[in-house]
């Protein structure tokens, strides 16, 4: 029972204990007249209360439904991958567009946010119920976070080397479901538009620059890599590979449409997909040399203002300041190497493994099937779901991350994808990125959220340190299962990946928060980890085209486990792990903000 439940709970009572106090101090012949009116009124109080309720909880259930109905529509990719069948949600009338991209757009949104918060605010949160509290204050923590980046609307990054929209827009179409006929027709609509929405963002990179807040060239010399390999002949695209797998899928196509359809999708590619890549590569290649800016993200006018927001934003966290959480990450770093070192002074003969150990030979299927039945007892049981390994087209390889899992669909959330990269995931570390991507990680928080009854508006507010950081948490915890390796080879490699987060993360810090030249990052690896030129080079690059995107991973992690240990510390042998787990997925994505006072409610509740 939360606080304000328990506030509205402790105000009935009350009012109950004071009529039976005012009974227990009289006899019955006793009472005064006039206390079958003070009944009523007390009766007419409580009614009074409840109906007050009754209305702000529907209040809340329409607004939050209108939001949903009105948010998930924007876009047909959220769309559709949010839902299989919007027409068993009410949607039947929608737009088939990309959304639209434009600085005007984006201050629009802002101001709908402020009016939606202060519908939300109209609402009082202590009448609503436990779930929908969760949800007010999730939403509520959400419209404060976006708002602080009013005035800064420029500073966002559409486009980045592996995350940007151009890396990750392909993907997202070759998966696209084909459940039936429409489905069809809606890709091959939304395919045409890809000239018209990568000419918006264009404009948008426009003004960008003529605001001197254009990407650096090395990070634009990324950015045309990545979008070369997508300007290649409709049939030798992947794109044409994956259509014709999911027509295949279709049952009750003929093959005359099959033979239209991909006739239709062809040409498609041929007229709007290739020339929009084409389009954006050249638009972008004339931008070149327009940045001011070859160092971090707090060396523009309002950066460091701008960073503050972006962290807040991708992790969510509970620090209440960057410096509070340097310090925090400092201190986990040199909790971390500590027991690397106190590992390896008690078992020298880890020092050769460190070389050559041999990793399990087992394909990804074995590897999750080890995993789900390894987890049992750590973790609660899952509903019934499959996953389906896909591999990066070798075309894609260099432009995409090692591996990613795809968010099925909230009411297919049985269907899942995990794809893997072959020429950045190492066979030595397969067990520990599927543990991330699939169990317990990405795949098994998803299927979890996704089966519980909970708000629909929940599915499109994005908490990605949560998720990010729960997957990091895990992927850490699959160093203590059966995974092929030496118990305390497996605990050094653990800390030892706890530690290069870590640095990746801290350097984010301090290249685009503190101001820190290459040079200096040069000097800081070298000095502390033996790091050559060439490394800090990359990491330079990397976060300054992505800032903040380390922390996602690694301050989730941090919360999780600061949160595992102080439940370790005050429960003791009361602690249990599984319970401690179900906590974190019952209560779903959210910022560690409004993670944390539920965390302290539970951790009472177990001490008591």
């Amino acid at each position: 029972m939360t606080l304000k439940h328990w506030n509205s709970y402790r105000r009935i009572t009350a009012l109950l204990l004071m009529v039976c106090l005012l009974m227990g101090c009289a006899r019955s012949e006793d009472l005064p007249e006039h206390t079958s009116t003070m009944e009523t009124t007390i009766s007419q109080d409580y009614e009074v209360y409840q109906k007050d309720s009754i209305d702000a909880q529907n209040t809340f259930e329409e607004l939050c439904d209108r939001l949903f109905r009105e948010n998930i529509i924007d876009s047909s990719l959220t769309l559709h991958y949010t839902l299989a069948d919007p027409a068993a949600y009410g949607i039947t009338e929608y737009p088939i567009t990309y959304g639209d991209f434009s600085l005007e757009t984006m201050t629009e949104n802002l101001q709908t946010m402020k009016e939606e918060q202060a519908l939300l605010g109209a609402i009082p949160i202590e009448l609503l119920t436990e779930p929908q509290q969760l949800t007010y204050r999730i939403l509520n923590t959400h419209y404060e976070t976006e708002l602080a980046m009013e005035g800064m609307e420029l500073y966002y990054q559409p486009l980045a080397p592996t995350i940007g929209i151009q890396a990750q827009l392909p993907i997202l179409l070759a998966e696209y479901p084909f459940y039936n006929k429409k489905d069809i027709e809606d890709y091959l609509i939304l395919l045409a538009q890809t000239d018209e929405y990568f000419t918006q963002i264009l404009d948008f990179e426009k003004e960008k620059s003529a605001a001197g807040l254009f990407m650096t060239d090395d990070c634009l010399k990324q950015v045309l890599d990545s979008c070369d390999a997508y300007i290649l002949t409709p049939e030798r695209s992947f794109l044409s590979d994956t259509f014709t797998e999911r027509l295949a899928a279709l049952p009750d196509l003929t093959e005359e449409e099959i033979k239209e359809y991909t006739e239709r999708n062809r040409k498609v590619l041929e007229e709007d997909f290739i020339p929009a890549y084409k389009l954006l590569s050249e638009g972008l290649g004339k931008l070149q040399g327009t940045g001011t800016n070859e160092q971090g993200m707090c060396y523009y006018p309002k950066g460091k203002e701008y960073y503050e927001y972006l962290v807040q934003s991708s992790t969510g966290m509970t620090y209440t300041s960057i410096d509070d959480l340097k310090d925090a990450i400092q201190k986990q770093m040199n909790k971390d190497l500590i027991s690397i070192s106190k590992i390896m002074e008690e078992h020298p003969d880890l020092l050769d493994q460190l070389t050559s150990y041999t990793p399990l030979e087992q394909s990804p299927e074995q590897i999750l099937d080890s995993l789900i039945s390894q987890i049992g007892k750590d973790f609660p049981e899952l509903p019934q779901c499959t996953y389906n390994i896909k591999y990066v087209p070798e075309t894609l390889e260099s432009s995409l991350s090692p591996a990613f899992y795809l968010v099925p669909p909230m009411d297919r959330y049985q269907d899942n994808t995990i794809y893997i990269n072959q020429a950045s995931t190492s066979q030595d570390h397969q067990f520990f990125t599927l543990a991330h991507e699939g169990y317990p990680g990405h795949l098994y928080q998803n299927v979890y959220f996704m089966s519980q009854s909970t708000q629909n508006i929940r599915n499109l507010l994005s908490s990605p340190s949560y998720s990010e950081g729960w997957a990091t948490y895990v992927e850490n915890y699959s160093y203590t299962l059966d995974n092929g390796l030496d118990p305390n080879l497996a605990q050094v490699l653990a800390h030892n990946t706890s530690c290069s987060i870590a640095i990746h993360a801290m350097l984010d810090l301090y290249i685009n928060y503190y101001g820190w030249s290459k040079e200096q990052v040069q000097e800081y690896l070298e000095t502390y980890y033996r790091l050559d030129d060439n490394t800090a080079d990359i990491l330079y690059t990397t976060l300054i085209a992505s800032p903040a995107n380390y922390l996602e991973y690694y301050v989730g992690y941090l919360e999780i486990i600061q949160m595992k240990e102080k439940a370790e510390k005050k429960l003791k042998e009361n602690f249990n792990l599984k319970e401690f787990h179900t906590f974190l997925l019952d209560i779903g994505p959210a910022p560690f903000t409004v993670i944390q006072p539920y965390f302290n409610t539970w951790l009472m509740t177990f001490s008591s």
